[in-house]
């Protein structure tokens, strides 16, 4: 009679030990999608920044300039892709579009002396570059939140409670390829 009382709270001890274990185990994965999910307001924050300093930006160029209407629509439509992106790839896209277009725009701008010497342009291209170092450390940030739970996720046993629980592996907010690249320049 007393060997099956031990039995019993053994068996209630070793369910309690396996249950706290699976709650602190979901509790971790939960903590860490909070950190992922709030990377990644506060990437969309930075990039929501920058996307309203351009508006200003093509303003203040189309005063200096007449002719450059091709750069400044490309510039506008990747700014609304970015706008209006849902899912982490296509703001990861539509920013790698809009900073291609930026740059080419920067690289217009280097013929208009008068619009680099624009008090407006200088305060505009200062809060722009602010801006990009700011969303270069976000991304880091949510990158390597992303990691974190990735990891935690695909290691053994939380891999089993991942998929029971519902946790799937979140995308890297990733770089174009030819963002690596150097532009050339040719001023002929």
């Amino acid at each position: 009679m007393k060997k099956s009382y031990i039995v019993i709270i053994c068996v209630v001890i070793f369910i309690i030990i396996i249950a706290m274990m699976m709650i602190g185990t979901y509790n971790g994965m939960v903590s860490k999608k909070e950190a992922v999910d709030s990377s990644l307001s506060d990437l969309d924050v930075m990039l929501q920044r920058r996307a309203d300093l351009i508006p200003n930006l093509i303003n203040t160029v189309k005063g200096y300039t007449s002719h450059e209407n091709e750069i400044i629509e490309k510039v506008t439509q990747a700014r609304t892709k970015l706008v209006n992106a849902d899912s982490i790839e296509e703001k990861s896209k539509a920013n790698n579009e809009l900073s291609n277009s930026l740059d080419a725009l920067m690289v217009v701008v280097e013929n208009y002396p008068d619009l680099k010497s624009s008090e407006n342009f200088r305060q505009l291209s200062d809060e722009l570059a602010g801006t990009e170092n700011r969303i270069a450390v976000a991304r880091k940030d949510y990158n390597n939140s992303v990691k974190t739970f990735n990891t935690s996720i695909k290691k053994f046993p939380n891999s089993i409670l991942s998929g029971m629980f519902g946790f799937e592996q979140e995308s890297y907010f990733e770089a174009d390829e030819k963002s690596s690249e150097v532009p050339s320049v040719n001023f002929e």
